[in-house]
């Protein structure tokens, strides 16, 4: 018999018994947690146990045997241990047969090769949004399987012939609630994609360890970035070196626990947990900048500019300041309605978003943004108040379309930017630092303002941010050294006279 053609359906992924006889029984030792055959000599007791005092003590059958014969031989037969002579005793085959009718709910005999073996496709497949967007070529260097590919239908669980099935599957398990998780995801597969093809590797699923690390070194040191390792490539930031090998990561392990591979190559390539532990935000606009905006923001809109685009520049303005929003948050989805105000009394407003993983939370609006978006519901037409299960865009376009990401950004830039240019002539430096923020610094300074300036409960600050984990709200509470100093000087300060 080929123990090889018996799978083990109790691992996490089904997998073959080892291809010996001798190897089979050992394994299923270790498994069923008892012994299932052993071949005994007078010489492997003494290796075994040192003296035939020892020996005696612990196989006083086995020892008793081998007073009167050369060898015997231990064996699992219906739930006992049995003990008889080597001439008696029934072949290792024998009871490896036995042992696996036993537990024929558990190690299942492969069917024919013609059944189990995956053929491979003969056109790459595009499945999911990701793979359908990309082109030809990226989907010919997909549509192969390497060596860590399990052809074998009963330990590969996930039914993928290929890399490209594979990936299509991993994207829809891990990706397929946030747009934005599967954009990140895919720029990263994608960069290791670029990195394998430079080098004549490839497909993913024929990388070896030793190939996943030197992927990590180049990322180390710039070799991440493009097809070559030009000198010009900066490394990359750490936390986008985590990202990186996270992602990759998550997909090897997924294949694995699937049963797409046989092996994991990237086990323990990533420390992403690390990182994230030991996340800080450092982007955020000061109070300075933060109250120079507000400022603008308040004061009339100047002749001749559009007074609706203006109006619509303050309100994503105010959005972003004071609900703390995702840029991806704020952009309308016609299949969720959201996001969406509603008005529970005069003047209280509660935007309703969908976060990551498609989660949706509340945020109570403060007096100061419900001003801002009354001017301009106002400006747009549209009452003052929201009525009960508006369905329109938060924000709309110069067409009157929805206003997405790409747009909301663009308006923000804008106003950063005219602001920016009045701080120019007094504060240069501020001035540059405005213009280099984005929606996702008004996140930070939402939070902080929450959790350093308010100290706000991090359970109440991490409903209100949408964060999966306590721990990235408590980011923010980290003591920088500007506040370290004031603690200082507040404890040392001098006595009056």
């Amino acid at each position: 018999m080929n123990p090889a053609d018996w799978i083990d359906t109790a691992t996490i992924p089904p997998r073959p018994l080892p291809p010996t006889v001798e190897a089979a029984l050992a394994y299923l030792a270790e498994v069923l947690g008892h012994p299932v055959y052993a071949h005994w000599t007078l010489a492997r007791v003494k290796r075994r146990y040192g003296s035939l005092a020892e020996a005696k003590a612990a196989q006083p059958a086995v020892l008793k045997l081998l007073l009167a014969h050369d060898a015997a031989v231990e064996y699992w037969e219906r739930g006992r241990l049995r003990t008889v002579p080597a001439a008696q005793a029934p072949s290792p085959e024998t009871v490896l047969t036995r042992l696996l009718h036993t537990h024929r709910r558990r190690f299942q005999r492969a069917a024919a090769p013609t059944a189990t073996t995956l053929k491979p496709t003969s056109a790459p497949a595009a499945p999911g949004p990701w793979l359908a967007d990309q082109d030809a070529r990226t989907l010919a260097w997909l549509a192969r399987a390497g060596r860590f590919a399990q052809p074998h239908a009963a330990t590969n669980t996930l039914g993928a012939t290929d890399d490209a099935q594979a990936l299509a599957l991993f994207l829809r398990d891990r990706a397929a609630r946030s747009a934005h998780t599967r954009r990140a995801y895919g720029a990263e597969l994608r960069r290791l994609m670029a990195w394998c093809e430079a080098r004549q590797l490839g497909p993913l699923s024929d990388l070896s360890r030793q190939h996943l690390l030197a992927y990590r070194h180049a990322l180390q040191h710039g070799e991440g970035r493009g097809n070559t390792a030009a000198p010009g490539n900066r490394p990359l930031a750490e936390a986008t070196r985590s990202r990186a090998l996270a992602v990759v990561a998550s997909c090897y392990r997924f294949w694995y626990d699937t049963g797409y591979l046989h092996a994991n190559p990237a086990a323990g390539l990533s420390a992403a947990s690390r990182a994230r532990a030991g996340f800080t935000p450092t982007r955020w606009l000061p109070p300075a900048l933060m109250a120079a905006c507000d400022a603008w923001c308040v004061t009339p809109v100047p002749d001749g500019a559009d007074a609706l685009v203006a109006r619509r520049q303050r309100a994503i303005w105010a959005l972003f300041r004071y609900a703390g929003v995702r840029l991806a948050e704020l952009a309308w989805s016609a299949e969720a309605g959201l996001p969406r105000l509603e008005a529970e009394t005069l003047g209280r407003w509660t935007l309703y978003v969908r976060g990551k993983g498609d989660k949706r939370r509340a945020i109570p609006l403060p007096a100061a943004c419900v001003a801002i978006v009354r001017a301009y519901r106002l400006a747009r037409g549209l009452p003052a108040e929201p009525p009960a299960h508006e369905a329109l865009p938060l924000i709309h376009g110069n067409k009157g379309e929805a206003l997405q990401a790409a747009g909301l950004y663009r308006e923000l830039k804008t106003l950063l930017a005219a602001v920016a240019a009045g701080l120019a002539d007094n504060d240069p430096a501020q001035a540059l630092l405005l213009r280099k923020a984005s929606p996702h610094w008004l996140r930070h300074a939402y939070a902080r303002t929450l959790v350093v300036d308010h100290q706000v409960p991090l359970p109440a600050a991490q409903a209100l941010l949408g964060h999966a984990s306590v721990q990235t709200t408590a980011a923010y509470a980290k003591t920088d050294l500007s506040r370290l100093r004031d603690f200082v000087d507040a404890t040392f300060i001098e006595d009056g006279p």
